[in-house]
């Protein structure tokens, strides 16, 4: 476990020092400005329609920073070739896929602190009310739907050759099953024979994103979700996490590293 800490740390800390982490200090700061816009504004759907675009944002910049960071790790070691010795002190090869797991899902973590703390003050202000234990089910969800998605993107970065080619596919797949992934089991209800079989199966075989999503709740101040059904979707997460990390490990034990 320290080795895997160790790695955790140091992508962790590497992670924070690259580029990518100031687009989230630009993407808060725009988030305030806009919430502050409130001011010109009387009619409270405004606001409604206002910290829906601030949420989706948040979304939209999480996204891009757990996948295009992610989706680096494990071929820049190979190409600087500083993999070698990391296995040669000795440390597996599934501590090394689980310390870069942790040291990308833990950044993600604390990205997400700094924009729902952002969002969280602002809206306060607005509307003078701090619904905390919304705000901490949907930072909590939407981290655990990171973890997927980190996952889905170590395994991507073994199997395909093309750091693009990875966060190209990893962010269509994701995109579209937060978009269509729940409506499937219904479009195969429309068709028949083999393709309606295919789609019930892509159905039950795809991680469902979408139940992570609390963005309405928040924006219509709708009651909390139950904790049971919260803990469920959380169980749901961790389950999917695994057996996309054990993939991963079973497509790097097989890979022939030159």
């Amino acid at each position: 476990m320290n080795k895997i800490f160790a790695i955790g740390k140091v992508v962790l800390l590497e992670m924070y020092r690259r580029k990518d982490f100031y687009v989230l200090f630009i993407v808060a700061v725009l988030i305030t400005a806009v919430m502050g816009s409130v001011t010109f504004f009387k009619d409270a759907q405004i606001v409604r329609y206002l910290k829906a675009i601030c949420l989706f944002l948040i979304w939209a910049s999480s996204l891009f920073i757990a996948i295009g960071a992610t989706a680096r790790q494990i071929p820049a070691e190979r190409e600087s070739r500083t993999l070698f010795p990391l296995m040669a002190k000795p440390v597996s090869r599934g501590q090394i896929l689980l310390g870069k797991f942790l040291g990308c899902w833990l950044a993600c973590g604390v990205a997400l602190v700094i924009f729902y703390a952002f969002f969280g003050c602002v809206a306060a202000a607005r509307e003078h009310q701090w619904p905390l234990a919304d705000y901490f089910q949907a930072w909590a969800l939407h981290w655990a739907m990171l973890g997927i998605v980190i996952a889905m993107t170590l395994l991507g970065s073994l199997v395909l050759t093309a750091v693009s080619s990875n966060i190209t596919i990893t962010f269509i797949a994701t995109v579209a099953i937060l978009l269509v992934g729940r409506h499937l089991h219904q479009v195969a209800l429309t068709m028949t024979g083999p393709f309606a079989i295919f789609i019930t199966g892509l159905y039950y075989v795809i991680p469902h994103l979408e139940l992570f999503d609390m963005r309405d709740l928040i924006v219509h101040d709708w009651p909390l979700i139950p904790w049971g059904i919260w803990l469920t979707d959380l169980a749901y997460a961790a389950a999917y996490t695994a057996l996309l990390l054990l993939l991963s490990w079973l497509a790097f034990r097989r890979k022939v590293l030159q």
